[in-house]
């Protein structure tokens, strides 16, 4: 069976390209379904449609058509060396080599094992080189069953061996090259379905112990391209990594022992995996497939950075399960509930962007005055039936809005979306709270717990709170074990209904009134902040957003910033101005410190901070981690220093931001752009500097202990 996968007639070599990347897979067709393993057009339809979702193009000058379907009869791998190279998509050029891999759609698992065992090769610089230096179909077909069946292969290798000892030629060449692409019979690829592990031996005994898991729609050759990159870099950097592959090929999953003793997950996937709750609280690296194939050591060095970084994203508890996840009974109560407070916040997020961004277009559109009529011009007119300038009650008596016409109505309608968004926020933050802790069914307690909180002047408070009730209420539920015939009504009546029923009236007849007390004495503090007051409270916001980069406290000022975003007071836009402006500081310090002084950086870092421009322009504070994490000591104060610097000069100079994210994109809702982007240059020059002057001192003080 397995020989069969691979003849002479099914490689062709140095063949002029018939034109762009589905003409070759178009005369890969022909050429597999000359042999009758396939209906040509099926077959042809299948692997366009597979390349149409994820190009198949991969770093080293190769690319890998491939698909499961009824068109093929039997499987088989089919290999074109093009004379001029086409493109596939691939990030670093055109490809060369054209290895098709195609199996019916009942195939059985050896045989997927076997095209696996192909793509793990297919990683290996020294295959793809014996590939291209093969004269012959024939030393072709030897080189690719080598990988396949090493077996086989190995007995038609030792005769051809034979020969060629008593009579060295130049054909001999193709089978010196096969006996060194293949592995050894002793070293030959293990169970493509199974975990693999990289050897201990090349790993110290200190280094931090990496799962990863690979998978791709197909599962057959991304999957195990991904796990042999990620093993070969981790063996290069001397990590210990278990990789299992979720492919076609069926799944052999961790043990309970290497999931105890891993410090991060690395999930390099384009479909939803299995078993997701296995790993909640672990640091998560994701990625899609094809990263992981083409920058398999930044991977691994991500990993081993999350894994040092208590503040990395981590596997939600039941993020995949209805239940609570099994591996959360081992975390402490603190991380649990800090863990579905981050799960919260993170799914709120998008509420929050969506809302205040559509808000701030509306005010671009039609002016700030459209917040007074909004709803009334959205539901009252049409495109055919356009308003009038429309009056208002303002502040200081009856006004007329600036604008009329379309440019009121387009701005009333995104408006009043944006406020409808927003008033998710707070059930979104109390509903996901309540799924971080005990998964599906503290959702719609958390959700209505959340509308409670608003109904009773709460705001983001009651949603922390109910969000906390809901979800250790449902999750004490979820313990109970009941008679066989309730057992199916628990997660869908029982324990939404009763959840629901407490932790709304705990709201409602007790909670409510002091929660609701306590935000409008908050509110009304702010409001009333002027002067030094209000500039401290810029430095404190500065120094939480650098703190811990996206982390808690990073986003409980976050949150804070938005909870107030829906008031509209000045003072709460300047907070949101505050918190994004501090937290655009850290990537752009970074970056600019990479650039001032190159030397002081590995490769990766200096391209780590080309990126960080982008992101920290965007106000994603999240870029200046891998650098915080690799050293803390140095970046993290000198972060925090130049996020109080531009939080204090936010307040001071009176910024305020209605966008709730963006960076400098959403110049257009921030007034004075001049204030906001003098602070965050402000802020960024002294986290420069002093991060930059911490490395310099330390690299003196290492050249002198050398």
């Amino acid at each position: 069976m397995s020989a069969a996968l691979m003849t002479p007639e099914l490689v062709r070599l140095d063949v002029a390209p018939p034109g762009d990347k589905h003409a070759v897979i178009g005369m890969m067709a022909d050429l597999v379904a000359a042999t009758g393993r396939a209906e040509r057009d099926g077959l042809e339809a299948g692997l366009l449609k597979r390349e149409e979702s994820f190009a198949t193009g991969m770093p080293g000058g190769f690319a890998i058509p491939h698909c499961r379907t009824e068109a093929v009869r039997e499987a088989a791998l089919g290999l074109v060396r093009l004379s001029e190279p086409v493109d596939f998509g691939a990030p670093d050029g055109p490809a060369d080599l054209i290895i098709a891999i195609t199996a019916p759609a009942g195939t059985d698992d050896q045989h997927l094992k076997l095209l696996a065992q192909l793509s793990r090769a297919l990683i290996r610089p020294e295959f793809l080189a014996a590939l291209r230096g093969a004269s012959t179909p024939e030393e072709v077909s030897e080189l690719v069953m080598g990988v396949v069946a090493p077996e086989e292969a190995g007995t038609d290798a030792q005769a051809a061996g034979a020969a060629t000892s008593e009579e060295p030629a130049d054909g001999a060449v193709g089978t010196s090259t096969a006996s060194t692409a293949a592995p050894p019979s002793g070293s030959a690829p293990a169970s493509a379905a199974s975990s693999s592990t990289a050897p201990p031996d090349e790993a110290s005994a200190d280094a931090p112990v990496l799962l990863a898991i690979t998978s791709c729609p197909t599962g057959i050759a991304h999957t195990y391209m991904a796990a042999e990159s990620l093993e070969n870099a981790a063996k290069e950097k001397g990590v210990r990594l278990h990789v299992e592959t979720q492919g076609s090929g069926g799944i052999t999953p961790f043990t309970e022992e290497q999931i105890a003793a891993a410090s991060a997950l690395i999930i390099a996937a384009d479909v939803n995996i299995s078993g997701r709750e296995r790993f909640a609280g672990l640091p998560l690296v994701e990625h899609p497939v094809k990263r992981a194939i083409s920058h398999g050591p930044q991977m691994i060095d991500e990993a081993v950075a999350a894994a040092a970084n208590p503040s990395a994203a981590r596997v939600t508890a039941a993020s995949a399960s209805n239940e609570p996840a099994q591996g959360g009974a081992s975390q402490s109560w603190s991380r649990r509930i800090q863990g579905a407070v981050m799960t919260g916040v993170s799914y709120m997020i998008p509420f929050v962007a969506a809302g205040g961004l559509l808000m701030a277009l509306g005010f671009l559109i039609a002016g700030f005055d459209v917040a007074f009529v909004a709803q009334d011009v959205a539901t009252g007119f049409s495109l055919s039936s356009l308003p009038g300038h429309q009056e208002y009650e303002g502040a200081t008596g009856m006004a007329q809005t600036e604008r009329a016409g379309l440019a009121l109505y387009l701005g009333a309608v995104l408006f009043t979306l944006g406020n409808l968004g927003m008033g998710f926020l707070v059930a979104a933050l109390s509903g996901y709270i309540a799924f971080g802790l005990a998964g599906r069914p503290g959702i719609a307690p958390g959700f209505i717990g959340g509308a409670v909180s608003v109904a009773v002047g709460a705001g983001f408070l009651g949603g922390l709170i109910t969000g906390l009730l809901a979800g250790l209420i449902a999750l004490w539920f979820t313990t109970l074990t009941p008679p066989r015939w309730l057992a199916g009504l628990m997660p869908v009546v029982i324990i939404p209904l009763v959840t629901t029923f407490v932790v709304g009236g705990l709201m409602l007849l007790f909670l409510g009134r002091p929660l609701a007390s306590l935000m409008t004495a908050l509110q009304d503090g702010l409001t009333g902040m002027s002067g030094s007051s209000a500039v401290l409270l810029g430095v404190i916001i500065g120094l939480m957003m650098c703190l811990d980069l996206g982390g808690p406290v990073n986003k409980a000022a976050y949150l804070f910033a938005t909870a107030g975003l829906s008031q509209g007071t000045e003072a709460s836009f300047q907070i949101m101005a505050a918190v994004m402006a501090a937290g655009m500081v850290p990537p752009l310090a970074m970056a600019l410190s990479t650039v001032v002084r190159r030397r002081l950086y590995s490769p990766v870092e200096r391209e780590n901070g080309t990126t960080a421009w982008l992101l920290g322009a965007a106000f994603i504070s999240e870029g200046a981690i891998p650098f915080a994490a690799a050293d803390p000591l140095r970046v993290i104060p000198s972060m925090m220093t130049g996020g109080a610097v531009t939080g204090a000069l936010i307040m001071a100079f009176g910024v305020g931001s209605q966008a709730p994210h963006g960076g400098i994109f959403v110049a257009f809702a921030i007034s004075p752009v001049w204030g906001f982007v003098l602070a965050i240059l402000a802020g960024t020059l002294v986290a420069a500097a002093l991060v930059t002057a911490a490395k310099e001192l330390g690299a003196r003080r290492r050249s002198v202990t050398a």
